[in-house]
């Protein structure tokens, strides 16, 4: 197969051998890979794939159909339309999988959107149901909200019937956000202006945090799942907290065990997919690239004023 490896932090795409399935595995031929942040690290040297996982070869998710099965998987998937969150190993023709992280691809979706559409709406659905449960009603704020979590987000929020206010760095995106079911748009700078809000997934890190923690509801509930504005230490007040009675929290998915993770994919395909196929969620595409363009993909994915994923086209 052929695989984006990145090595001291160069990127080049070459052979090697094409992935063989364990007994509950699956092997996807690839047909588009979404970028993340945590690609940008891994570039980087800092953030290493987890154990069992290629610790050359980036990407967390990635888009195709299934083309080899394990001996033990029972479910009748080869062939299938499918997409995953894996802990490494994306960018490729071909990936392997455990059989039960699969979400399946409807059939009116593209294959970049497929392939942006995983990481994304797995994390900020953890998040909003998992972590913050968002209940109808409530409110909630949502920074960083032009990338792909953010965006993803954006629809979980409103599709779960809550007031949804979407800060961004500039306004560009703020009418396409409203498309998608923001309620409120606001620049960074206006965070301190907002109504109290229920829920704060954030995204950015310190130079938002430490601003919304000043319009926290009581009971209000901080979810901490990216810092893509680059600062990870705030200065909190805990007498706000305190008296606010609110709890702050954060998480990844990429450390999870398997079996948490394949709990966190089965309410995914319960209850996000039905929404994907109605064409309630949907994924904008940013910029689709080559695999053989992958340096150039990550030079313009590290580049803000983004909307939406930027993703790798694989041709099989």
């Amino acid at each position: 197969m052929l695989a984006v490896i990145a090595s001291e932090g160069d990127l080049e795409v070459t052979e090697r051998p094409t992935p063989e399935p364990g007994p509950f595995d699956v092997v996807v031929a690839v047909r588009a890979a979404g970028l993340n942040a945590a690609d940008l690290l891994q570039r980087q040297g800092f953030y290493p794939a987890p154990p069992g996982w290629p610790a050359d070869i980036p990407g967390l998710e990635m888009a195709g159909v299934v083309s080899a099965v394990g001996d033990e998987v029972d479910a009748p998937l080869l062939g299938r339309r499918v997409c995953a969150i894996v802990g490494g190993g994306a960018q490729a023709t071909h990936c392997l999988v455990p059989a039960e992280h699969l979400v399946f691809v409807p059939d009116g979706a593209t294959w970049d959107e497929a392939g942006g559409f995983c990481e994304a709406f797995t994390t900020a659905h953890d998040a909003l149901a998992g972590q913050a449960h968002l209940a109808p009603g409530e409110r909630v704020l949502i920074s960083g909200a032009s990338g792909g979590v953010g965006v993803a987000a954006v629809q979980i929020a409103h599709a779960f019937g809550a007031h949804v206010t979407a800060v961004t760095r500039t306004s560009e995106h703020h009418h396409d956000l409203r498309a998608l079911g923001a309620d409120e748009t606001i620049t960074i700078d206006e965070v301190g202006d907002v109504e109290p809000v229920d829920v704060v997934l954030e995204l950015v890190g310190a130079a938002h945090l430490g601003l919304a923690q000043r319009v926290l509801a009581p009971f209000a509930r901080v979810v901490v799942i990216g810092v893509g504005g680059g600062g990870s230490r705030v200065e909190l007040d805990l007498l706000n907290l305190m008296g606010r009675r609110a709890t702050l929290t954060g998480s990844t998915l990429r450390s999870r065990s398997r079996a948490e993770k394949a709990e966190v994919i089965d309410r995914v395909n319960e209850s996000l997919v039905p929404l994907w196929t109605s064409g309630e969620l949907r994924m904008p595409i940013a910029r689709a690239f080559a695999l053989d363009d992958a340096a150039q993909a990550y030079e313009y994915f590290a580049q803000p004023g983004k909307f939406g994923k930027v993703v790798l086209r694989v041709d099989q």
